[in-house]
């Protein structure tokens, strides 16, 4: 079966090679780390000091954030082993270096033979981490015969991914049997986990590690940009966060709106993915819309216009700053994104009707009134609605920040699963 796999991976591949040779030259992409993706491991690894090793994998940002507070918790009850991150994509390895080390983190090896037992068998992990559901049929054999504990913590099945997963179960029911433990968010995760051929006996509900991450330090970008509002006496502010193709024109016809009556305003623009920044200043040049990026942005104040926020990891800082959030990938069929970064800072938050990738935390939000969904139709009325009711934005802010503190929990409880799963592998936490 694996041979069979293999060839069809190569194959997809081969054939889809002008695809990701043009993903390079347009927008850099997948360069960086090409060598370590096809086996060759970075010097920088061999650095590490002597004991065991735990290798945690975490695909994106999303990810990497939410198993921050699971890393520093492991690092802290066991000490002498060295833990190392990979990532899949660039800017998930450039937040991952900032936070782990660059000495500690390296891009995940393509799910070859090749490229995945050189990591093995120089980190030679006792456990390995895996964040949400990256089934990864050769690695997760490989990793099984290297005899090292494999865990799948946070794990969600999407709406999205369901009917795929279920058509292909003949094939997961035996990748999966190489899985040790699975940590599902909710029940209905740990279900279909089941449903998809996951050994029942080892699927356990933990929570959700994406409610105990802790709001970044703010970098000087907030202090900066306090400033250059209150300077222009700039306000009401809309932190519009990963938002994806298609749908920024749909805010900036709202935005309008709100300019028309709040002359001052301002929205800060954050697109999704790095490579589409160019393309949404272009937009707002057709569109004639004032607005500065931020990476020329010097400190001077801004009001009246768009902030696009052209840059990595300042997002979710961002929010504090914000009368009203929304946040993208929802307008459009696009799955939505995380709510959690503006309930952190108790922001009133918006949001599209497609939320599927995030169901149960929009759904639990929802029940709480602590967010509202809308339409493209609906959007403009509802930012209006927000801004003139301040007694309204303030209770749907203040709704959304309990709702976040009651479900904080789920890193002790992973961490005490994976103390137990390293003790049936007989590893204490003094090291080897």
């Amino acid at each position: 079966m694996y041979w069979v796999y293999s060839a069809l991976l190569a194959l997809w591949l081969l054939v889809s090679l002008p695809y990701w040779v043009m993903q390079m030259m347009r927008h850099g992409k997948y360069r960086s780390g090409l060598g370590e993706r096809f086996g060759r491991v970075p010097a920088r690894l061999g650095q590490r000091p002597t004991g065991a090793t735990i290798w945690v994998h975490a695909v994106s940002v999303g990810e990497v954030l939410a198993v921050s507070g699971l890393i520093g918790e492991i690092q802290r009850r066991f000490p002498q082993h060295h833990v190392v991150v990979s990532t899949t994509t660039d800017t998930g390895q450039q937040l991952a270096r900032k936070r782990f080390g660059e000495e500690n983190v390296f891009y995940f090896p393509l799910d070859f033979a090749f490229a995945i037992r050189p990591y093995l068998e120089s980190l030679r992990p006792q456990l390995i981490v895996i964040a949400e559901t990256e089934f990864w049929p050769n690695f997760l054999r490989l990793a099984h015969h290297s005899r090292a504990r494999v865990a799948v913590v946070n794990a969600r099945i999407s709406d999205r991914s369901l009917p795929g997963y279920r058509r292909a179960r003949w094939l997961l029911s035996r990748v999966l049997q190489h899985v040790d433990l699975f940590l599902g968010q909710t029940e209905a995760d740990r279900q279909r986990l089941a449903d998809i051929g996951a050994p029942g006996e080892r699927v356990e509900v933990s929570g959700n590690l994406k409610f105990d991450v802790a709001p970044p330090a703010p970098p000087p970008i907030v202090s900066s940009l306090r400033s250059g509002l209150e300077k222009a006496g700039a306000g009401p502010v809309i932190v519009c966060g990963s938002t994806v193709d298609d749908e920024e024109p749909l805010l900036l016809r709202a935005f309008e709106n709100v300019l028309a009556s709040h002359p001052r305003a301002v929205m800060i623009l954050a697109p999704r993915h790095p490579e589409r920044f160019v393309e949404v200043a272009k937009l707002l040049e057709q569109l004639s819309v004032r607005f500065w990026r931020r990476s020329l942005w010097s400190g001077d104040p801004i009001s009246g216009g768009v902030l696009l926020l052209d840059s990595i990891g300042e997002l979710a800082s961002l929010y504090a700053l914000a009368d009203i959030a929304f946040v993208g990938g929802s307008l459009v069929p696009r799955g939505g994104h995380n709510i959690i970064e503006p309930a952190q800072y108790g922001v009133p938050i918006i949001v599209g009707d497609h939320t599927e990738n995030f169901r149960d935390i929009v759904g639990l939000f929802e029940s709480c009134q602590a967010v509202r969904v809308v339409g493209p139709a609906e959007l403009p009325l509802v930012f209006m609605e927000l801004i003139s009711n301040e007694a309204q934005r303030e209770a749907l802010g203040r709704r959304a920040a309990e709702t976040l503190r009651e479900q904080k929990g789920a890193t002790s409880r992973t961490v005490a699963a994976l103390l137990k799963l390293l003790d049936q592998g007989h590893v204490t936490e003094a090291g080897l």
